[in-house]
């Protein structure tokens, strides 16, 4: 998802960041010094670089690892997997910019992040769901039924991303009509403004969701207690950690994606590209660090990791299943 500027050939930035009065170089950047590309551009190509790479591992681990096809592993394949095609999108939208500048060219890589990025939200909302239905249906958690909506939260998670992705493709766009255009050439402002309300939608179910999840934690640990007689330390610490580690989880999502999102609201087509720029690359960070928190920290993934790496362990040890609320 980027702006459009291009009309200076002397610096040429991203198709989807909009010029303005004529002027296609970042008021911040291009004025000042004289780049032939844009730096915010090479930025956002770095981002994806090491999005495509980090997210890589991931989806490679998931699918050559047997023992890996827990639900909870084919939600974080779906991220990763959605991830890895932001990150893909992130470094063809820079080679297309400059090597084969095109309006459809531009169409297409704008609605293939749109997609992407909708997936991994998308993504990232199925796995609260799933957090939370281990915790409260944790006697039923591993059964039948869980594969099931497992698979239907993929089905209408990636078809709705799709949908979105091809929108601005099948004619929801504002080439023929400028005026019409938002701070994200060549998406129209109500196209904008659609996906932004989406997300303000997510964030506030995964707000929702992840404060029940604390309750549940909470209630848990103080029966533990009870039923001991006392609360020590260890549960003290269990559960500071992993109230921290849903802080966390929400404050890395919310920093990353409400300034863009308020942004897309906010913001009009005439407004200095560089608050675009300077809104959407904090969002792809999000995508970077999806794959830290989500499947590095996972002990399974770590050791498939140090088994294709160094072979540091054997291939035949045991896993134990975990479920999305361990991770």
């Amino acid at each position: 998802m980027n702006e459009s500027l291009a009309s200076n050939e002397t610096a040429a930035p991203a198709p989807w960041i909009e010029a303005t009065d004529g002027n296609s170089t970042l008021e911040l950047s291009s004025e000042l010094l004289d780049f032939a590309i844009n730096p915010w551009d090479i930025m956002l190509c770095i981002s994806g670089t090491v999005i495509a790479c980090e997210n890589a591992i991931v989806v490679a681990i998931i699918f050559y690892t047997p023992t890996l096809r827990t639900p909870m592993f084919v939600l974080i394949g779906s991220l990763a997997t959605a991830d890895l095609l932001a990150g893909m999108g992130l470094i063809l939208n820079f080679v297309f910019q400059y090597l084969i500048p095109s309006e459809t060219i531009s169409l297409i890589t704008v609605g293939f992040l749109v997609a992407s990025f909708t997936a991994s939200i998308s993504s990232l909302l199925a796995i609260t769901v799933d957090r939370y239905f281990s915790l409260y249906n944790a006697l039923t958690y591993f059964s039948e039924r869980t594969v099931l909506y497992i698979h239907m939260m993929l089905v209408v998670t990636w078809g709705v991303s799709l949908c979105l992705g091809l929108l601005p493709i099948l004619g929801w766009n504002c080439l023929d009509e400028p005026l019409s255009c938002s701070i994200v050439k060549p998406l129209t402002k109500s196209n904008v403004t659609l996906l932004a309300i989406l997300f303000f939608v997510i964030f506030m179910i995964m707000l929702h969701l992840y404060f029940k999840i604390c309750k549940i934690v909470c209630r848990h640990a103080h029966q533990i207690a009870l039923q001991q007689h006392f609360f020590t330390a260890s549960h003290y610490v269990a559960t500071k950690k992993g109230v921290s580690t849903l802080a966390i989880i929400l404050g890395t999502f919310g920093a990353s994606w409400l300034p863009f999102a308020i942004y897309c609201l906010v913001g009009e087509r005439d407004y200095p590209p560089v608050y675009t720029y300077a809104t959407l690359l904090p969002a792809t960070y999000n995508s970077m660090i999806n794959p830290i928190i989500y499947a590095y920290r996972n002990q399974e993934i770590q050791r498939s990791i140090f088994v294709l790496f160094c072979g540091c362990f054997q291939t035949n040890v045991s896993y134990r299943s975990r479920s999305p609320s361990e991770v």
